[in-house]
């Protein structure tokens, strides 16, 4: 297992992927698991912040638009939930000022879909480096 995908306790890294659309859900669950990661998977934003209340999370994979969250609000409201894990926004609405937007609330990168999902997971692992050397998790 990759050394990235556990914390310094040495157990998986918890990552929370919230996006409606399941394949998308299953196929970056798939990648990440088979890379170390303990996935959680979530279609709304109401399980997504449910979730994120139940047990912390390492790293969000956050999609933009959701059946219940079609703006940045449900991005501030884990940013307050969680404040110190990376979330990660992807969206296929990557107008200016969404990704300028998402960014100043705290957001470590934005995605454009459709992505690779290799590149996807290279960005989490990196995140994952990221918490290890802050001396978080």
């Amino acid at each position: 297992m990759p050394t990235d995908a556990l914390n310094n306790g040495g157990t998986r890294r918890r990552v929370l992927i919230v996006d409606d659309e399941a394949l998308i859900r299953w196929s970056l669950a798939e990648v990440l698991g088979d890379r170390g990661f303990d996935v959680q998977q979530a279609a709304t934003g109401a399980t997504a912040l449910a979730a994120a209340t139940a047990a912390p999370f390492d790293i969000v994979l956050l999609d933009f638009r959701l059946p219940d969250s079609n703006d940045l609000s449900l991005l501030a409201r884990l940013r307050q939930q969680l404040p110190d894990t990376p979330v990660i926004l992807m969206t296929a609405f990557s107008t200016p000022d969404v990704v300028q937007g998402a960014l100043d609330l705290g957001a470590v990168r934005v995605v454009s879909k459709p992505f690779e999902l290799a590149d996807v997971a290279s960005l989490v692992e990196l995140s994952a480096l990221a918490i290890g050397n802050r001396g978080i998790g």
